[in-house]
């Protein structure tokens, strides 16, 4: 991380990964759907999200059923990453 530019989805800790193999197996879940899958805390689910979406790979959407809910999913460039072997932020 330090020293580099760009950071990918090998850099984040085990947690993020975690939350991004929960999303690419479940599909949108709100914050609340992933912590009950990933069996994480909501603290360290709101920071693997942050993690996530600073590296561009989740997209936070509003969830229509509860709009004090956001709806967290991949985008187009985290469905293209290989489970963590490829670098996500490579142009």
């Amino acid at each position: 991380m330090a020293g580099t530019d760009k950071e990918s989805l090998d850099d984040l800790p085990p947690s993020a990964k975690l939350v991004f193999k929960v999303l690419e197996y479940n599909g949108p879940l709100t914050q609340k759907g992933i912590v009950e899958e990933s069996m994480l805390s909501a603290r360290t689910v709101r920071y693997a999200l942050e993690r996530l979406e600073g590296i561009g790979v989740v997209d936070e959407d509003v969830y229509f059923a509860d709009a004090r809910q956001n709806l967290y999913q991949l985008n187009e460039l985290g469905a293209k990453v290989d489970g963590g072997t490829e670098a996500c932020c490579a142009e």
